[in-house]
């Protein structure tokens, strides 16, 4: 297949910086758009890829997965985009379409489905490569339409940490009658808190300080939670529909599910490894609660979300940086020194 070179920001390593790569794209094939990536969020996952965190890393590695741009080309069988289009592309671009995740909108859950960095480029027979690039190409079925009035650099991180959040409480049905807690103020928490209230939902934040009450509520959450305080979390029992938990580190799930009411969720979508410490089951078998996970979303769930969005002006709020402050970036979110995505504005790879 023919290939062309193109810029990018990756690493060779799991202990070394995000550097300037050259790589490979594939041309259009007939069902192909290639983008001009004009912004791309900065995901922990792509942090904890980089560095080997799950231990299923192949070097090189070009993170991100949070990529919004224009259409410069299609192939001969493109219907859905033309060129000049915005569009943008999230944590998936390839999946079996057959299986029944597939044929069911859920290809998240596809065994074989093709992560945007680190999975299995078909065409190329390569691992994949992410957003932190001047292009990609990717088949029109995996790719999304941006509604005109959003922001385009803080659209970005809906495509991950949007998605994330928002799978979870259409699955759990969330409306103006559920009560949704969610569980950490980062980019997941944030965009979560924003979708709920939306959707018109009674939106419970739980932290550990205090600090966060006021940019919590402006988000649109209707209380905060001080989790370290016994007597909130005492008044807080038997209260939730749904608490989505984003954490992104083990933690004690056991305080939540006490707040949970009768036949209530806790979700996880932060967090990938053992728990610690173990959960303890008897409040979820005497109140039929339950513990589960949730992974992004299907294609037509993204585009679901995009035109919500659209609907209700939502975005993230994000900081913009230039492509060569990236592992500046990664240090400072490591320290949720943001608030509360980065994007990075891919107009600085070109330059």
């Amino acid at each position: 297949m023919i290939t062309k070179q193109i810029s990018a920001y990756g690493t060779d390593s799991p202990e070394a910086n995000l550097k300037p790569l050259t790589i490979q794209r594939r041309e259009v094939t007939p069902t192909d758009v290639e983008i001009d990536i004009l912004y791309c969020g900065v995901c922990h996952s792509d942090l904890h890829f980089a560095r080997n965190d799950w231990g299923m890393t192949q070097y090189p590695v070009v993170p991100g997965h949070e990529i919004v741009g224009k259409v410069t080309q299609i192939g001969t069988e493109v219907s859905k985009y033309k060129v000049g289009d915005i569009v943008a592309v999230g944590c998936l671009v390839d999946s079996c379409r057959s299986c029944n995740n597939c044929k069911n909108d859920l290809e998240q859950y596809c065994p074989e489905w093709v992560g945007t960095y680190g999975g299995f480029d078909k065409h190329l027979n390569t691992p994949t490569h992410g957003g932190y690039a001047e292009t990609i190409v990717v088949d029109e079925a995996y790719v999304l339409r941006v509604p005109d009035n959003l922001d385009l650099a803080g659209i970005a991180p809906v495509l991950c940490a949007g998605i994330t959040t928002w799978s979870p409480l259409r699955h759990w049905k969330v409306d103006k009658d559920s009560k949704v807690a969610i569980v950490g103020l980062g980019g997941l928490g944030h965009m979560a808190i924003k979708l709920a209230h939306a959707l018109g939902a009674h939106v419970s934040l739980f932290s550990r300080s205090t600090n966060k009450i006021e940019d919590a509520k402006q988000l649109g959450a209707d209380q905060v939670i001080i989790s370290t305080d016994t007597a909130q979390m005492e008044q807080a029992m038997g209260q939730f529909d749904i608490i989505i938990d984003t954490v992104p580190y083990a933690h004690d799930l056991n305080p939540y599910i006490n707040t949970l009411s009768t036949n209530g969720t806790l979700v996880v979508v932060g967090y990938l490894g053992p728990l610690d410490p173990m959960l303890v089951t008897v409040p979820m078998i005497m109140g039929r609660k339950a513990v589960a996970g949730s992974l992004i979303g299907g294609i037509a769930e993204t585009q679901e979300l995009l035109d919500f969005c659209g609907e209700h002006n939502i975005t993230s709020d994000i900081e913009i940086i230039n492509m060569q402050n990236i592992n500046t970036a990664y240090e400072r979110m490591l320290k949720s020194d943001v608030k509360y995505r980065f994007v990075i504005d891919m107009n600085s790879l070109k330059g």
